[in-house]
């Protein structure tokens, strides 16, 4: 009889656990916290169980070590809607980073969610609720909420990202998009701008009030009026960035007096509207400066190469899953409720002084 096909939950691929732990000369016990989180186990005794495990064939199967132990090594990522996010890449940066920093940690990542409809909802809350997942990472989004089920009381430990709910009491991982904006700003109006074209997200979304925010403030701080930028967009989700730039070059191309510098809260919607508004004749930067915000490797090959404020996506991943890891591990946490990890300006050739 095959004993490995007669062990009620153990992994079914050639070799049991316990003979790699007589391989190794270690307990059961240590090979499953080797398996299931790494970093509890000193590095010899890990490489030996590696080696071991190894030798033997052997791969431990995620569902059945998490029955053995009674706990999922899952944790979910909610994703604030579709995967399709244009050209920015925000999102498969994000991605690439909590997966990489959970593999190390010993989790698994599983994407929820491809839609926030309620459908996908009632489906988050009930891998929340039915013990299914160990953790949840949501994605610059609010947490889902149905028929008196919120995600909040799944007495799962959440971490919330590139969204501050800090107010709510979750830990929320940010960069600081009013400051990052206001300094960009201040930079064009350093160089001559004094007329303002703004592409805006959805109105009332938070990343949309904290980069406004910051356009205002810089305005108020070198004594121009809010009079002094026109904002285009408001309606639609980030996702629809593209869209939101081809509209913002008809609404430019109305105004009577033109603006000279566009700050675009997203990649997608700078590069479509420079894309239009230069089949119209007009020169970036000779006759428009522009700069966005996300930071995606393809503002490099626009023409010209695009000014942007590069998110900290991957450190902002990593601080996300060790916050989250604390918080499983019940380990004691000092950090404050809000993190902030600063974004950066990536000057190109799409800046320039204005003609007068």
């Amino acid at each position: 009889m095959n004993k490995n096909k007669d062990v009620v939950g153990e992994d079914q691929s050639g070799a049991l656990m316990a003979d790699v732990a007589r391989l190794a000369g270690v307990a059961i016990s240590t090979v499953s916290r080797a398996l299931a989180n790494p970093g509890r186990v000193n590095e010899k005794t890990r490489a030996k169980i590696n080696a071991a495990a190894r030798q033997l064939g052997y791969t431990p199967n995620a569902m059945a070590r998490g029955l053995r132990v009674g706990k999922s090594n899952i944790i979910m990522i909610i994703l604030p809607g579709s995967l399709y996010y244009g050209a920015s890449q925000v999102i498969p940066q994000v991605l690439q980073s909590i997966n990489k920093s959970l593999i190390q940690g010993g989790y698994n990542l599983m994407i929820a969610n491809l839609d926030r409809d309620e459908i996908s909802e009632r489906h988050i809350l009930d891998l929340a609720f039915g013990g299914s997942v160990r953790g949840a990472i949501i994605l610059s989004s609010k947490l889902p909420e149905v028929d008196g089920r919120s995600l909040a009381n799944s007495g799962l430990p959440i971490v919330s990202m590139l969204l501050d709910m800090s107010d709510a009491g979750l830990q929320s991982v940010v960069t600081n998009d009013r400051e990052a904006v206001r300094d960009v700003t201040v930079e064009l109006i350093r160089l001559g701008h004094r007329r303002f074209f703004y592409l805006a997200g959805p109105e009332g979304n938070y990343h949309d009030v904290e980069r406004y925010g910051g356009v205002i403030e810089a305005l108020e701080a070198a004594g121009l009026s809010e009079d002094s930028v026109h904002r285009s967009g408001g309606h639609l989700d980030y996702q629809h960035g593209f869209d939101i730039g081809v509209q913002a070059a008809d609404d430019f191309a109305e105004l009577t007096e033109k603006p000279t510098a566009v700050i675009a809260t997203s990649d997608d919607m700078a590069i479509s509207f420079v894309s239009r508004i230069q089949r119209t004749g007009l020169n970036i930067p000779g006759d428009l400066s522009v700069v966005s915000f996300d930071g995606s490797p393809v503002c490099e090959f626009c023409s010209p190469p695009l000014s942007t404020i590069k998110q900290p996506v991957e450190e902002m991943g990593r601080a996300a899953v060790d916050l989250l890891l604390d918080a499983i591990d019940q380990r004691q946490n000092t950090a404050a409720v809000r993190t902030v990890i600063r974004s950066s300006l990536i000057l190109r050739e799409s800046i320039a002084a204005p003609k007068n």
